[in-house]
């Protein structure tokens, strides 16, 4: 698999936080800020380009307003 691909996992975490951020109707600039993640970061995950450690996944999660079991189960 190349790197633009991804991962299935990858791809499933990003589209859920994608859902989620167009849910509270926020834009990706917004997230980031609240997540303390560059924009670039955050496009990069919606993708599922970027592998994401759990430590950025809390922070998505907290800048959502969730928990991240919640994040991960949607």
């Amino acid at each position: 698999m190349d790197k633009q691909s991804g991962n299935p996992l990858q791809h499933i975490f990003g589209s859920n936080m994608r859902k989620q951020r167009l849910n509270l109707n926020i834009s990706q600039e917004e997230l980031s800020f609240r997540a303390g993640l560059h924009r670039n970061y955050i496009s990069d995950v919606e993708r599922g380009t970027r592998n994401v450690s759990i430590i950025s996944m809390e922070k998505i999660a907290n800048g959502l307003g969730i928990d991240l079991h919640e994040l991960l189960m949607r």
